[in-house]
């Protein structure tokens, strides 16, 4: 075939190449795993999470990989820490050009048990910290005219479960999801998009007791259309269209990736 009658490279759109990508949450779980497949697609990832020493490990990997990857510690629950994050990240790599809101917390109490200061708590992190981290970065992306930023919602920000009593996570989630929408909204004409992922049932250090139970899994297997629960790698595809150009024309949507969960 000649130069002149090739088809141009689909896959192409789905490169980050040379991007600046900013992953909070991401020092185990979901988080390292969409942190891996970024640098897999050629950005430049700022990790961030609270321990630190397991950023470092993870950055360590993923340079002897031949990508670049960068540690910052942060806990999204503090407004000053978001900011120096983005500050540290824009003098260090340059301002940023994918977030992803993954820092995130839940603890399984009936409703009626719950303390208030743990419900509060749980909203801090995971719909607060979001907020603060879209408006630190989203800055950056609205003075630079372009910017993706995926916010890591749940299932249990679109259905609820009963079985598994979350009442804060699910308010958090729930709140994520609108929230997508909203900042989608006040920044698509600014270059800006916001979009999700809401993950069903994944392996990680948040459901470590839930899938050490056969009960458990068994529970997942029977109500999952396809029968398993997620691989952690089974979310990169899906962070990947949102975060780049293959997604262009696409934003304020949450793109759930739940082997069938929320459609019976």
């Amino acid at each position: 075939m000649s130069e002149a009658a090739r088809l141009p490279d689909p896959a192409r759109a789905f490169r980050l190449d040379g991007r600046v990508a900013v992953v909070t949450g991401a020092s185990s779980g979901i988080g390292a795993a969409l942190a891996e497949g970024l640098a897999a697609a050629g950005a430049r990832v700022a990790l961030a999470a609270r321990r630190k020493d397991r950023l470092e490990e993870l950055a360590e990997r993923l340079c002897a990989a031949g990508a670049e990857a960068h540690a910052f510690a942060c806990d999204v629950a503090r407004t000053a820490d978001v900011e120096r994050l983005a500050s540290e990240v824009a003098e260090r790599l340059g301002p940023a050009d994918v977030l992803v809101n993954n820092a995130g917390v839940g603890t399984p109490t009936p409703a009626e048990q719950e303390p208030i200061e743990r419900f509060v708590a749980t909203l801090d992190v995971n719909l607060v910290g979001t907020f603060r981290c879209a408006q630190a970065f989203g800055r950056q992306m609205l003075e630079a005219g372009r910017g993706s930023i995926v916010n890591v919602a749940s299932i249990l920000g679109v259905v609820a479960v009963g079985q598994i009593p979350q009442g804060a996570y699910a308010a958090s989630k729930g709140g994520v999801v609108n929230l997508t929408r909203e900042l989608a909204a006040q920044w698509a004409r600014r270059g800006v998009r916001v979009n999700a992922l809401a993950p069903a049932w994944f392996p990680t250090e948040m459901t470590e007791e839930m899938f050490a139970d056969e009960r458990a899994r068994k529970w997942i297997r029977n109500r999952t259309p396809m029968g398993r629960p997620g691989r952690l790698d089974e979310l990169v595809g899906p962070l990947l269209f949102l975060a780049s150009d293959a997604s262009s024309y696409v934003t304020g949507q949450t793109l759930l990736v739940d082997a069938g969960w929320t459609i019976v």
